[in-house]
């Protein structure tokens, strides 16, 4: 019997997954889908991004080992609603949503028990959206958040390490608050002053004659300005406060660069450039700083993972049948 896995939301993310789980050529795999859009889902199918188009989330859903819910994040609650009758028992749930506090507190509220909800955010992207923007290379070397609940058991987190290194990407584990406090400074942060800086040069009465300047510089930084007004609302809308933070302290380094530049002092504005420059050329050449994280995280068989919450609980169940044998043993001894 095939395994299913189901997909709810073809666009980018939801889209280049389909096709990385394709291009693995898993034996007896069917990767079924559904979203918003009919045409979105008939993409998909030609695309070769999922075998089975669905209808509902539910319909895709239906005897799935492992959902993953790619839709847009303030629509998961509802996704979370709809599919919940229709989860088999031990299926493994995850998403990609950009936020994670949130998710996760709508999964406890939502699916039901003997389910195992681990959440995830692959940290890839593009500013163009949609199933046309889709590719199986998406996720390579890039980071992939895991962050489990609490009642996940350690198979189903097994399956999705899994799952994010079939894809090419790096699995990292991080709790929920954590990584909304972070993903606002390295992610969300960029978002707004990418949007912020365009708006301001487009709402100079000059703005033709700037236009027709602005080089690779200009369009580089104002790149995200491009990304999806749905998903900058979804994302404030679940991480404002620390959004705010990070946004009170990027105002507090721009003033300190306007007291450098409005002193006039050359040496005080080569150091605070040169500053900027060597962190970032270090960052650029060496990658991040490496914190001690003990052994390096083994390669997971996806394939063997897919059962994985299925088969922890017969192991468990074989361990205590063990157990109750040498403890009656042991009373026979006595």
């Amino acid at each position: 019997m095939p395994r299913r896995i189901a997909i709810v939301g073809l666009g980018l993310i939801g889209g280049s997954l389909g096709l990385a789980l394709k291009r693995a050529n898993l034996p007896d795999l069917e990767v079924a889908g559904v979203a918003r859009s009919r045409g979105t889902v008939q993409k998909a199918r030609r695309l070769q991004a999922i075998d089975i188009d669905c209808a509902d989330a539910a319909e895709a859903v239906s005897g799935a080992q492992l959902i993953v819910v790619a839709s847009p994040i303030m629509t998961i609650r509802g996704v979370f609603a709809e599919i919940a009758p229709a989860l088999a028992e031990g299926a493994v749930i995850t998403d990609v949503a950009s936020t994670k506090r949130d998710v996760a507190r709508w999964a406890q509220e939502f699916l039901p028990m003997g389910v195992h909800y681990v959440g995830g955010h692959p940290m890839a992207g593009k500013e163009t959206q949609g199933i046309d923007e889709a590719e199986a290379s998406l996720f390579e070397g890039k980071p992939w958040v895991i962050s489990p609940s609490v009642t996940a058991d350690e198979a189903s987190v097994q399956t999705i390490v899994g799952l994010a290194q079939l894809a090419g990407a790096r699995p990292v584990f991080m709790d929920a608050e954590e990584h909304d406090s972070y993903v606002a400074a390295i992610s969300h942060l960029p978002l707004v002053v990418s949007s912020a800086l365009f708006s301001t040069a487009f709402g100079s009465a000059a703005w033709p004659e700037l236009a027709a300047l602005a080089s690779s510089g200009f369009r580089d930084t104002t790149r995200l300005a491009s990304g999806s007004p749905e998903m900058a609302h979804d994302i404030i809308a679940t991480n404002r406060a620390n959004l705010l933070h990070w946004l009170d302290r990027f105002q507090d380094e721009l003033m300190r660069f306007r007291d450098v530049i409005g002193s006039a002092e050359g040496e005080r504005v080569i150091e605070a450039f040169a500053r900027g420059q060597l962190e970032r050329d270090n960052y650029m050449t060496n990658g991040p700083p490496q914190r001690d994280v003990g052994e390096p995280m083994e390669r997971i068989s996806f394939a063997d993972m897919l059962l994985g919450s299925k088969i922890a609980g017969m192991m468990r169940k074989q361990e205590e049948a063990i157990r109750a044998a040498e403890a009656r043993v042991d009373e026979k001894k006595r």
